[in-house]
């Protein structure tokens, strides 16, 4: 079936048994946020919030948290969007296999956006104040949308089908914004509406922004869909949700007669508030910084409206479920806009940015064995220049031999990599370039460096299954060794983190111990790190805090390490994964909401 509002989704959710209704008031106070981390964890339901304390509307959260429920809601289209995917991605799919794409034509042309005129009979005008007020994460600087569609248009070239529909979250409360007046839009770099602004303010003009909530949830996955040139974000949510995206213009804003919330406004040129902190998906708050406020011009609300939202914190959260469906659509589109590149994957439990495996094709010289990265190295460039992976920090990429590699498989990827790099020549940074705005490990915002760690060839070593002797003799620098894969091994210092000089010097007696032990020939990693039984508890603990904690230039170190015409190499490699005084603070749940909410979890109440 094709939803035409959110409301048709739940209830199709419910009469399946994947939603749960919530009837007692929750406070959006911390109180729903810890309800649906909880549920999350567990691999729970859609959650419908009845009673939102302070709000007359209703609120969902968790709608897309699990793979299996999020392809249930899109069963009837599934499909049909993937084909049309394809063919874009491909078009010798559609002339070696007609019969099999016929449809996609038709499908797409169902898609296209269908203008209407005026408001939707069931719109009302209502003020910011009157949604509900989440606040996720006790530091949190005010209540935030998180599930938003901000939409904004060329400034040169205006109209729908040019029009970007991007996921930035919205702060509605707190700081300096004036309730009901101004809200906080925070898009990061190489966000569309970036353009768009900065194309708006050479002209001297404010940008016209539409920011829409909820609707048919194709609608909200298609906010986030990265999608091949041609195919605009409306045209898929109309291909996904099997309907038109219906819209029209009022006040010179577009309205999408979809949505439950529609809030409008201008961005004017560098007109900024301070927006944060926020607790985001690396499991850190973003802090407080400069963004585009908006001003307010009205805001509407669908009758018996529906406010969806979502919690982000340390993978794996909901979100997760985004990047899996992207996944899935999206299927060969990295292979052909990057050629030789066979897979890519961003490691989802490093924060998706932090932490990037490829594997790619070894072709310059086919008429010998493979012996060194080549192409791969051309391959690894291509990738960290590609829209949102350029944001990446460590690429692990392999050649794609005899041996079937699987990215996804992240414990064997490791391992493979680790058998075969020869850490004297294969390691490449790039320094004073680009990072996630949300990642504080680098020396700025959005700014930092990057490595890529390249494999190709013969097994070079066997790797240690367990601690080697020489790290248990270095107890005098480093002490509670403990295994973390084949080849790796996590260790605490005696001495904290003070400042990189004192890093730099303790990681150069570290390594002058090692050498003196007699090496560590099977040992190729070894991260330093202030909980190292936490970190090799598991690959997830080992990869968020890695990968998280850590700016290549600055916080990687080597045994023996040396430079040889501008090219860093070493014999053992030690990451500085620690907390730093400059990273951001980890996210913590308060206590005493955690105990309020186990009220619903008991054996009488709806989660129970």
């Amino acid at each position: 079936m094709s939803y035409q509002w959110l409301e048709q989704c739940i209830d199709d959710l419910e009469k399946h048994g994947h939603l749960v209704r919530i009837r007692d008031e929750v406070d959006p106070h911390l109180e729903m946020a810890a309800i649906h981390l909880k549920v999350y964890e567990a691999g729970g339901p859609a959650l419908l919030f009845e009673k939102v304390k302070g709000s007359k509307y209703r609120a969902v959260s968790n709608l897309f948290g699990t793979i299996e429920r999020s392809k249930f809601i899109f069963r009837h289209t599934w499909e049909t969007t993937q084909a049309v995917i394809g063919v874009r991605n491909d078009p010798m799919k559609a002339l070696k296999n007609p019969f099999k794409y016929a449809g996609t034509g038709f499908a797409a042309r169902r898609a296209l956006p269908l203008k209407r005129n005026g408001l939707p009979e069931d719109f009302e005008e209502i003020s910011i104040s009157d949604l509900p007020q989440i606040k996720h994460w006790p530091d949190d600087g005010g209540a935030f949308i998180t599930l938003p569609q901000v939409y904004s248009e060329d400034p040169d070239k205006p109209g729908i089908m040019n029009a970007n529909l991007g996921m930035y979250r919205i702060q509605i409360s707190g700081n300096d914004y004036e309730m009901n007046r101004e809200v906080g839009l925070h898009y990061q770099i190489h966000r569309g509406i970036g353009i768009h602004q900065a194309k708006a303010t050479r002209k001297g003009q404010p940008l016209k922004v539409s920011c829409f909530i909820g609707g048919p949830p194709a609608h909200t996955l298609s906010a986030v869909m990265p999608l091949p040139e041609g195919l605009s974000e409306l045209t898929f949510a109309g291909l996904l949700a099997g309907r038109h995206f219906r819209y029209s213009y009022v006040d010179g804003y577009c309205i999408s007669h979809d949505a439950d919330f529609v809030i409008t406004g201008e961005v004017y040129p560098h007109e900024t508030k301070p927006e944060g902190p926020f607790g985001d998906h690396l499991g850190y708050y973003s802090l407080v910084h400069d963004f585009p406020v908006m001003r307010i011009h009205k805001v509407y609300a669908r009758k018996n409206a529906i406010f969806p939202f979502t919690v982000v914190g340390r993978p794996p959260q909901e979100d997760t479920s985004f990047g899996a469906l992207i996944h899935e659509l999206t299927g060969g589109a990295i292979q052909q806009e990057i050629p030789g590149v066979r897979e890519v994957h961003a490691v989802d439990a490093a924060g998706v940015h932090p932490l990037l495996f490829a594997i790619g094709s070894e072709r310059y010289t086919p008429y010998q064995k493979v012996k060194q990265p080549a192409e791969i190295l051309t391959i690894a460039n291509r990738i960290l220049g590609t829209n949102q992976l350029s944001l990446a920090k460590y690429l692990f990429i392999a050649a794609q031999e005899e041996e079937p590699l699987d990215t996804h498989d992240e414990a064997a990827f490791f391992r493979y990599i680790l058998e075969r790099i020869d850490l004297r020549r294969d390691l490449h940074f790039q320094t004073n370039t680009t990072i996630d705005t949300l990642d504080y490990s680098g020396t700025g915002l959005n700014t930092g460096s990057k490595v890529v760690f390249a494999a190709a060839g013969d097994k070079k070593r066997e790797l240690c299954t367990e601690v080697p002797a020489t790290i248990q003799e270095l107890h005098s620098l480093v002490t509670n060794p403990r295994l973390v894969l084949p080849g790796i091994v996590a260790v605490q210092a005696v001495q904290p983190f003070l400042d990189h000089q004192q890093c730099a010097d303790f990681m150069k007696q570290l390594s002058d111990a090692v050498i003196e032990q007699g090496g560590l020939p099977d040992c190729p990693m070894m991260v330093v790190c202030d909980d190292s039984t936490f970190t090799s508890a598991s690959i997830a603990n080992f990869v968020w805090t890695t990968f998280t904690r850590s700016n290549p230039s600055h916080d990687l170190y080597g045994v023996n390490e040396s430079i040889e015409f501008k090219h860093w190499g070493c014999d053992n490699v030690i990451i500085d994964a620690r907390s730093k005084p400059h990273h951001a603070p980890p996210l913590l749940a308060d206590a005493e909401v955690e105990r309020n909410i186990e009220r619903f979890f008991k054996a009488d109440g709806p989660l129970g």
